[in-house]
C-alpha cells in the first residue's frame, strides 16, 4: 500500500502513473484538496479527474450522464 501524507506532486504523479499504466509527469497534473474528506485530494489530469484517498488509493472520479 502506498500512503501519501501531503500533496507532493511527484508522489501523486507516480501513483497516477501506476493507475493509468503510463508515465505521468508532476507538471501534467493539478492537485487540490478534497473538502469532503480530510487527507484526500482531487487530481486533474488531461480531461479526467481522479481522487486520491488518504490511504493512497487512486480512483477515477468520472462524470455520469443524468437524465
Amino acid at each position: 500500500m502506498d500512503i501519501v501524507y501531503a500533496a507532493e506532486k511527484s508522489s501523486i504523479a507516480k501513483l497516477l502513473s501506476n493507475y493509468t499504466r503510463r508515465t505521468v509527469r508532476p507538471e501534467e497534473i493539478q492537485v487540490t484538496e478534497n473538502p469532503d474528506e480530510t487527507g484526500s485530494f482531487y487530481i486533474g489530469f488531461e480531461l479526467d479527474h481522479f481522487v486520491l484517498s488518504p490511504d493512497g488509493v487512486i480512483e477515477s472520479d468520472g462524470l455520469e450522464l443524468v437524465e
